[in-house]
């Protein structure tokens, strides 16, 4: 913790950052550290004081090209006291906000946190502002590419035991918003994204060449309306707290964990276990767990065959994937329990991803 490495810093002109953040400043008390390692004690709440760093930034480079790029740490907990702390008055501000039903329906801290998650996201929200309105005052706005994006979502101890690191819609869904020129028409892309189509996605904006090698695709014929030969599938990967992977269609979300692994271990693993199949057209909370169903075996093999080749196209292995075992009480169960409404979720007839 304290100034990043400078091998770390990956090439920028100017630094100025901290190693973890959530441990090198508090809510009103911001130090990031310079390229020479010295601390910067910056004044107001962390997402202005990094904000006003930002708008000082561009007005100095405004006469020449620049990449910039500003990592707030909120919405984020802070370590230290487990909680969120919003700015002032915005928790309050919030204290009724409506709380998306996987949070309500499973046990989380989400009553006590949740007004200050949002009151986070909505000074985040004023930031972006700040900057666009920057941008337009100085005159560059027409040339300036701006993204709004995350690393990943919060689910508030629903699913593990911390907030995050879980194959589920509020871990691994995140908001991701362009603005700028090739992206100033309005609307949203039903297509499936991965964080690894960001940079490819920039390059091509900017006009310059994507290398070969570089994972990911650019979004920009999606824009286009060029869609036929667009991946129908998104992979993704989950350390730390367990060692897991999975992949999310339109419709469905397929993962597997390896409860032998280490989950400090980054590496692939030799063996992995069903653990989620959820129908997201019909269960976008993703409360209840289809794997172990027998009317959903076929529709897991497909899926399963999908997902070792993204392993092995990624990772270059291929590795076993215990199925789960079919479950006949689980699958009575569950329908008496959620009633004829839900009974498409159990149909043997699997319609298109």
């Amino acid at each position: 913790m304290g100034p990043v490495p400078a091998d770390m810093r990956q090439g920028y002109d100017y630094w100025l950052g901290s190693n973890l953040l959530e441990f090198t400043s508090l809510p009103y008390g911001t130090t990031l550290y310079d390229i020479n390692g010295e601390p910067v004690p910056l004044p107001g709440y962390r997402i202005d004081a990094l904000t006003d760093v930002a708008i000082r930034k561009i007005t100095d480079w405004k006469e020449d090209p620049f990449f910039l790029m500003v990592s707030y740490l909120e919405p984020h907990q802070q370590n230290q006291w487990d909680s969120f702390p919003a700015p002032l008055g915005y928790e309050k501000a919030y204290s009724t906000a409506a709380i998306p039903a996987d949070l309500t329906s499973l046990q989380s801290t989400a009553l006590s946190h949740y007004p200050g998650y949002i009151g986070m996201i909505k000074r985040l929200d004023e930031a972006l502002g700040r900057i666009l309105e920057a941008l337009i005052s100085l005159g560059l706005v027409e040339n300036t590419i701006l993204l709004y994006t995350s690393d990943h979502g919060c689910h508030f101890k629903s699913r593990n035991a911390e907030y995050k690191r879980s194959a589920h819609e509020s871990s691994i869904r995140v908001p991701t918003a362009f603005l700028g020129p090739g992206f100033n028409g309005g609307g949203r892309i039903e297509q499936l994204v991965s964080l690894i189509d960001i940079p490819p996605t920039l390059l091509d904006a900017c006009g310059m060449e994507v290398p070969e090698e570089m994972e990911g695709r650019s979004i920009l014929p999606l824009l286009r309306g060029e869609t036929d030969d667009w991946p129908s599938t998104v992979f993704f990967q989950i350390s730390e707290d367990i060692v897991g992977r999975g992949i999310r269609t339109r419709r469905w979300k397929y993962a597997v964990t390896a409860p032998e692994a280490d989950p400090c271990d980054e590496s692939a693993a030799e063996r992995y276990e069903e653990a989620f199949l959820y129908d997201l057209k019909s269960d976008p909370h993703e409360l209840v767990n289809l794997v172990g169903l027998p009317s959903h075996e076929e529709l897991r093999k497909r899926l399963r065959e999908l997902l070792l080749s993204w392993i092995y196209r990624i990772e270059g292995h291929a590795p076993e994937i215990q199925p789960s075992e079919s479950d006949e009480r689980a699958s009575s169960d569950t329908i008496q329990m959620w009633g004829l409404g839900q009974r498409e979720v159990f149909s043997s007839e699997m319609p298109d991803f």
